[in-house]
């Protein structure tokens, strides 16, 4: 089991800045695989954020966070990130990372963004 490390979340004002980050084992071959950010509100189940090719190359939004949020990796660090900005109250989820291709879609243990005034 690949053990994932998500970390960065914290409480922010509406408007504010995060930056989140999700590291790999060493022994994992990071590169080549397609990470994902996916996301679980209070009360609500698990929706998907944000996808990212093995180069970087290609990504995907989804619609809610389009424009505001920008996931990248850095292959030469195992590190996978997700850089959020004007952040609004219904941001606010555990946000997990996800290694989607495989099996059971490992993720990590979460970490909690909080968007509050």
């Amino acid at each position: 089991q690949v053990q994932l490390v998500e970390s960065g979340g914290e409480l922010v004002h509406p408007g504010g800045s995060l930056r989140l980050s999700c590291t790999t084992p060493s022994g994992f071959t990071f590169k080549n695989y397609d990470m994902r950010w996916d996301r679980q509100p209070p009360g609500k189940g698990l929706e998907r954020v944000a996808s990212i090719s093995t180069s970087g190359g290609t990504t995907w939004y989804a619609d809610s966070v389009k424009g505001r949020f920008t996931i990248s990796r850095d292959n030469a660090k195992n590190t996978l990130y997700l850089e959020m900005s004007n952040l609004r109250p219904e941001d606010t989820a555990v946000y997990y990372c996800a290694i989607p291709a495989l099996v059971g879609t490992p993720r990590g243990q979460g970490t909690q963004v909080t968007v509050s005034s």
